[in-house]
């Protein structure tokens, strides 16, 4: 008979899904290429799922949330807003995803819509989409 232990760690697993499997998600999802940089993921360029709204600025941890980008990308991003680094990645003669990046910011003000909470998110999630529609 399984303990407590058990028990909490198999909810827990069956309520969010193991790294790896985030990170198949967002592949299966967006496709094998860095949001960022346009660069297809291979042996050399390693896929990692990178927050749109930053953990620090009260992103959460949902699949809505993530998306498929280069470990380079992640890191460089930091705690960058999404369209400061479009605009970044711009300057360096990369090819962001825009589209992407939109639909992802959509699917997330909806998440949050649909499932509450997250307050710090709201306004960052409202204020990237006005900004990168251009309004």
């Amino acid at each position: 008979m399984p303990g407590a232990a058990e028990t909490f760690a198999a909810t827990m697993t069956s309520v969010r899904p193991n790294r790896a499997l985030r990170l198949q998600s967002a592949l299966d999802r967006d496709g094998a290429t860095c949001v960022w940089c346009a660069r297809t993921f291979d042996v050399l360029v390693r896929p990692t799922t990178d927050h749109l709204v930053p953990r620090v600025k009260g992103g959460p941890s949902w699949a809505e949330n993530e998306l498929a980008a280069c470990r380079r990308c992640n890191r460089e991003r930091g705690h960058s807003t999404p369209a400061e680094w479009l605009e970044e990645c711009r300057r360096r003669g990369w090819h962001p995803d825009l589209p992407r990046v939109l639909r992802a910011l959509e699917a997330l003000e909806l998440a949050v819509a649909e499932r509450g909470g997250q307050r710090r998110a709201r306004p960052y999630i409202r204020s990237q989409l006005r900004r990168l529609r251009g309004r």
